[in-house]
């Protein structure tokens, strides 16, 4: 019987639940395609179908993490707000909590964050990432302009480099978590922290 969209779907979203775990289990570079298919109970045809390579694998990983991402940076600061900083604040502290409550992102985010080698093949694979990244920092480099124009911020304020110093912020307190998530909870503390970097910003 020939398989629906969604059985194909469904069956490509067990393949990359598989990759998580082999990846994390095995290291990037040391995996294969084969303990792949054999983790998500698929065939190695099947994982061919979807991937043409355990390189597209991994690079399909980093999309799911980090475009749904980039999405709600760019829904925030599109959102009516008087001021772009509190709206900032908004989006990374749910950012953080969304990190604690879907386990499916944590195993996805731990991998990148504290288990990839990128050595060999993968070091391409880190050129496109940074390429992601430089989005990432020009949407948050948004709010900061749009602070400016509120004139929550002072007009000399280089909106990039505040952008590049809550991405940092943000990924340490994410290493933080994810090293050991028994330490704090992000439903409790993550408006805290957040606003340990980003409420010294506001004059208005």
């Amino acid at each position: 019987m020939r398989k629906t969209k969604e059985d194909a779907d469904i069956t490509k979203q067990s393949i990359l639940d598989a990759a998580v775990v082999v990846f994390s289990e095995d290291g990037v570079a040391k995996s294969s395609l084969e303990k792949i298919a054999k983790k998500a109970n698929v065939t190695r045809g099947a994982v061919y179908w979807h991937f043409a390579s355990k390189q597209e694998i991994f690079e399909a990983l980093h999309e799911q993490l980090h475009t749904p991402f980039i999405q709600v940076i760019t829904d925030g600061v599109e959102a009516v707000s008087a001021n772009a900083i509190t709206q900032l604040k908004k989006v990374c502290t749910e950012v953080l909590i969304d990190l604690e409550k879907d386990e499916k992102k944590k195993e996805i985010a731990t991998l990148f964050l504290l288990r990839c080698d990128y050595s060999g093949e993968f070091a391409q694979s880190k050129e496109r990432f940074n390429e992601r990244k430089k989005l990432k920092l020009i949407a948050l480099s948004k709010y900061f302009d749009k602070a400016i124009e509120q004139g929550v911020l002072p007009k000399n304020t280089d909106s990039m480099l505040l952008a590049i110093g809550i991405s940092a912020y943000l990924r340490g307190i994410a290493i933080e978590y994810l090293e050991d998530p028994d330490t704090f909870s992000m439903q409790d503390n993550a408006a805290k922290l957040i606003s340990m970097y980003l409420g010294k910003l506001q004059t208005a």
